[in-house]
């Protein structure tokens, strides 16, 4: 601890699921990716990936009491007071903060979610009164939904929509109430106590499966770092200081250079080849595709997409897009996408 601060465990000292950590990593770059599902067995390192790749953002600007955490520059994402007040006064009072994790809880109704608005008062003073929900606590923040298989249908088409408008929509009696909702959604689940409807889980950007640690060395290496980080955290997380500080340096490089990456049209082509190949409904799979295949060019440091950025994002896109058929263990065989893209 460092006063009440909780220290998180190291993103980099977490050992092995480097498909996850590399999904988590590429949303932080690029939000509109469109988040990640990630599927797997209980303790394997889920929630503390989420938490720790906090640690690795810069600081941020964001208006000082706003609910929302609007950013206090950027008018056409605020919300209508910080909107107001900024073209009345043209500044509002800001503050250094910092994205953080926003926790949905599983048990988690409708109005907690999504915010509440006070009829009464709308109706006697004319007046828009509204108890944000936890939509508005994760704007601009991580989204991080444990489970999520185990949501309301509802919840989770809530959440999905929120996550691709960027908006949340209050309805009431005839008033409704709108207000930025921007985040990266995180999602987790156990397959073994039941999948989400293809529908929903086409909605996620990115999917990962991830099991526990199989090799001695590393599972060892699990065991003897999560002890060694319980006895003293913050000795723990200096071991880890230099590692942390180079994966941030290189998040913030890639997030800069984003705007600049490029692709030709081979490339978009190799993608609806293999979509149209592989039964792929819709195009929201293609253009996932290509969207990540430029962040992990970015990552790399690169302004430009070559086949094996393709060929690394379609592994993380397309399996749960996969069409499932009868007694179907929903693997791929990735022999076939490689035929298509190198040929």
């Amino acid at each position: 601890m460092e006063g009440d601060k909780v220290i998180n465990y190291p993103f980099s000292a977490i050992v092995g699921q480097e498909e996850m950590k590399k999904a988590l990593i590429l949303n932080i770059i690029n939000p509109s990716i469109g988040g990640v599902l990630i599927r797997g067995e209980k303790g394997t390192a889920k929630s503390t990936a989420v938490r720790g790749i906090t640690e690795l953002l810069p600081s941020r600007k964001q208006v000082k009491g706003c609910p929302f955490s609007c950013d206090p520059v950027d008018v056409n994402k605020m919300c209508r007071d910080c909107r107001e007040k900024y073209k009345q006064d043209g500044k509002l009072d800001e503050l250094e903060g910092k994205m953080k994790v926003i926790e949905l809880p599983i048990n988690a109704t409708e109005d907690r979610v999504a915010g509440t608005l006070n009829i009464e008062t709308a109706i006697k003073k004319g007046e828009k009164k509204f108890e944000p929900g936890i939509l508005a606590s994760a704007n601009r923040n991580i989204l991080y939904v444990d489970e999520v298989n185990l949501l309301e249908d509802h919840v989770v088409d809530m959440l999905l929509d929120a996550a691709a408008m960027g908006v949340n929509t209050v309805e009431r009696e005839g008033i409704s109430f709108s207000h930025p909702s921007k985040f990266i959604l995180v999602g987790t689940m156990n397959p073994e106590e039941g999948d989400l409807r293809p529908q929903l889980i086409d909605r996620f950007g990115l999917v990962v499966d991830v099991i526990g640690e199989r090799e001695t060395k590393m599972r060892m290496d699990v065991v003897k770092r999560r002890i060694e980080y319980e006895k003293n955290p913050e000795e723990f997380l200096n071991k880890f200081k230099d590692e942390e500080e180079k994966l941030k340096d290189r998040i913030m490089k890639a997030t800069s250079i984003l705007q600049k990456v490029i692709y030709d049209d081979e490339i978009v082509e190799k993608v609806s080849k293999v979509c149209i190949e592989l039964d792929i409904d819709g195009h929201r799979g293609d253009i996932t595709a290509i969207k990540t295949a430029m962040t992990i060019a970015a990552f790399d440091g690169r302004e430009k997409v070559d086949k094996k950025d393709l060929l690394e994002s379609l592994k993380y896109v397309l399996p749960h897009r996969m069409r499932r058929r009868p007694f179907d263990e929903g693997t791929m065989d990735f022999s076939v996408i490689e035929k298509i893209i190198f040929e």
